[in-house]
């Protein structure tokens, strides 16, 4: 590892070079990517320098304890080796820390999908209330959010909801929130009492740029129909709904929150574009067996993530052993305390996949 450390020392060169070439300046674009990849490689090479001056001063005082005919002398230089032995290692750890793999879609907006799943009407309830979690802690985060689509009960709850969240590293910190999530708690309904358990799904998809995936307009049905459910004077009056389905892929999206045809054909056309783009991730992730996300339809996504206990007015995280007693909080949107817990648990498994060798 440090031998191909040290060889990032001749990339950061050649790239300086380049950055100074007036061809590439008249490039905006490769100026910036260029640009992007010098400012990614200057701390790795910081920290590789100081583990390397620290490597340094460690064996000339190992040699000069090794060497002394004097036990004072001896004894200070010993002291002075485990000093500088400790700041290799320190050195060394900041250098696995930094070359813990990045997660390219870290910064990317996401599309948000909630299913009610088992549960009939509880479901649904608890579905309305993880998209508003979701709502809430992108607003305590000052993220931008928007419902682009949903499939309302009449009982106050939703078959389904979609929501777009757009704001700076919002995938890196929702995408922990893909899985089976289940709750236990007495519906209203229930004269007896008795603690039903019902189950929501949640997909976090990195919303696709369109140049990220091509759609044939060939390839799409588009079919319009009326608007269902409550909502303006439009409803049940215009033709404004919109599904699409993908044939190559058998993908169908419908759209029917907006009043105009046009908006809502948007608003499916970027969710068909996410969905296309991570199902393309997951085939490849697939081929190594290194689903890292474990999108809905994995195993990793077969099981509940997290269960929301009403009775003991407790949140646990089964994937961290995390348990909270402040349910309300968490669905008002306070999910930072389980976001942390699991991207430590990301970064700490990632390190555990970084090689790593160096001389005892």
């Amino acid at each position: 590892m440090i031998e191909r450390l040290r060889d990032l020392r001749d990339t950061a060169g050649r790239i300086e070079a380049q950055l100074a070439d007036p061809e590439v300046i008249a490039r905006p674009e490769k100026l910036a990517e260029l640009s992007r990849r010098h400012a990614e490689l200057a701390p790795i090479l910081r920290a590789l320098d100081a583990y390397e001056a620290a490597g340094a001063t460690l064996a000339d005082a190992e040699e000069l304890a090794a060497t002394a005919t004097e036990a004072d002398e001896r004894e200070y230089y010993e002291a002075e080796a485990a000093t500088a032995r400790e700041d290799r290692a320190a050195r060394e750890a900041e250098l696995r820390e930094l070359m813990v793999p990045r997660d390219p879609d870290d910064d990317r907006d996401v599309i948000i999908e909630v299913r009610a799943a088992a549960g009939g009407d509880e479901a649904a309830l608890f579905a309305g209330d993880l998209a508003r979690m979701f709502t809430r802690y992108a607003e305590r985060r000052r993220w931008r959010t928007a419902v682009l689509s949903s499939t309302p009960t009449g009982v106050g709850g939703f078959k389904d909801v979609t929501l777009e969240i757009r704001g700076r590293g919002a995938f890196s910190r929702l995408k922990f929130e893909g899985g089976t999530h289940r709750v236990q708690r007495v519906p209203e309904t229930e004269a007896s009492g008795r603690i039903h358990t019902s189950t929501v799904t949640v997909a976090v998809l990195p919303e696709a740029e369109d140049v990220e995936v091509s759609i044939d307009p060939g390839d799409l049905d588009v079919d319009v129909y009326r608007s269902s459910g409550p909502g303006g004077q439009s409803v049940n009056t215009t033709d404004s709904a919109v599904r699409i389905t993908h044939r190559p892929s058998g993908l169908v999206v419908t759209c029917q929150d907006e009043k105009s045809q046009l908006q809502n054909k948007e608003k499916a056309l970027r969710i068909l574009r996410s969905r296309l783009l991570q199902a393309e991730r997951e085939r490849q992730a697939a081929e190594v067996a290194a689903d890292r996300r474990a999108q809905v339809g994995t195993g990793e996504r077969s099981g509940k993530i997290r269960t929301y206990n009403y009775p003991q007015n407790r949140v646990t995280d089964h994937r961290v052993g995390l348990s909270v007693h402040s349910l309300a909080a968490v669905l008002d949107g306070d999910l930072d305390t389980f976001v942390d817990a699991l991207r430590a648990d990301e970064r700490a498994r990632k390190l555990g996949d970084v090689e790593w060798a160096t001389t005892p």
